[in-house]
């Protein structure tokens, strides 16, 4: 029998030094996926830079009356956007009001009630739906929402115009023919429009928190005697909380800065109001759409202001529901 010798006490004895430096194609993969975060984070910088430079002339001759005033007149030197901050986040508060519902509903019924055959295809459908150009949206929404969204709009007035929410100020709901052109264009109905937007980016966000759920608990919950309801609401969404704030947050991101579909259902009007059913309303970019073909110089500082203000609550919103939803993804931040 033949054994190896020991070391002798005069050997040195190390442990081997193990690198972490990535080598061959993990050392690519590595650089190329720096290098394109880092791009992302200098193109989202760059447009930053870019619009505080060109707002800086319209922030330093209006001062604070900028974020104050409702009037928007270039010519007569007059400029504010109150108003369409206002409008910006009730054609927001709207869609979400939708969407929202609708958004957590279905991601539930996909990951917890769908059948196992159809649930790929169900995924699929909701993914198209956010495939669907704006525009398409939004001719959607003038030719086919906005005739009942108008009739559903003198229904909140006949029965909620107490609340200045539904009130639709100079028109009479008890009429024998009603207005329909003062229910019509307004923040409301470009509301619901939007909502099909947001709707599946905040179902998918949802439904891939949901599906993290530990399968270890939701069949404890059942294996005691719950519901397939009671699971639900005792393990499922608790441990999706944060998924539903951060998918709700990225749909109301999305939801401040729709366009063309908002561009094409409102009838611009400047005015801070809260009546969200009545004729008129407008967004900031609504506002640059619509003004930015014909401005001056002076009056293009001033779009490209108000898109400023509208980046910077955009940024805030989404980097807020990205922390949530990083957190959820990992299980962090829930009770479960």
């Amino acid at each position: 029998m033949t054994t190896l010798p020991l070391p002798g006490a005069g050997d040195d004895v190390r442990p081997r030094r193990i690198s972490r430096r990535a080598t061959g194609v993990d050392a690519v993969f590595e650089h190329a996926s720096r290098a394109v975060g880092a791009s992302v984070l200098l193109v989202t910088g760059g447009v930053g830079v870019f619009l505080a430079w060109q707002a800086y002339p319209t922030l330093d001759r209006y001062g604070w009356s900028f974020f104050t005033g409702s009037e928007w007149q270039p010519e007569a030197d007059v400029v504010g956007i109150a108003a369409v901050l206002a409008g910006t986040v009730s054609v927001a508060m709207v869609a979400m009001v939708f969407a929202f519902p609708l958004a957590l509903l279905t991601a539930l019924y996909i990951s917890e009630y769908a059948p196992a055959r159809l649930r790929s295809t169900l995924v699929s459908l909701v993914d198209l739906m956010a495939a669907v150009p704006s525009i398409v949206y939004g001719l959607w929404g003038y030719f086919l929402v906005m005739p009942h969204a108008a009739a559903l709009a003198l229904w909140l007035e006949r029965n909620l115009g107490w609340i200045p929410l539904f009130d639709v100020r100079g028109a009479d709901p008890d009429a024998a023919v009603w207005d329909t052109s003062r229910y019509t264009a307004s923040a409301f109905c470009a509301g619901i429009a939007v909502a099909a937007m947001v709707m599946p980016m905040a179902c998918a966000v949802m439904r891939q928190v949901f599906s993290q759920t530990p399968p270890g608990e939701k069949e404890a919950a059942l294996a005691l005697g719950s519901t397939r309801w009671g699971m639900i609401r005792a393990v499922v969404l608790p441990f999706g909380r944060g998924g539903i704030i951060g998918g709700t947050m990225l749909g109301l991101g999305r939801a401040l800065g729709e366009t063309i579909a908002v561009y094409l259902i409102i009838s611009p009007a400047f005015e801070v109001k809260l009546n969200i059913t009545e004729l008129g309303t407008s967004t900031v970019s609504a506002l640059i759409a619509g003004r930015f073909g014909e401005a001056t110089d002076a009056q293009l500082s001033a779009l490209l202001a108000a898109g400023f203000v509208l980046f910077l609550i955009t940024l805030v919103v989404n980097t807020v529901a990205a922390v949530i939803v990083g957190r959820s993804r990992s299980g962090a931040g829930t009770d479960a």
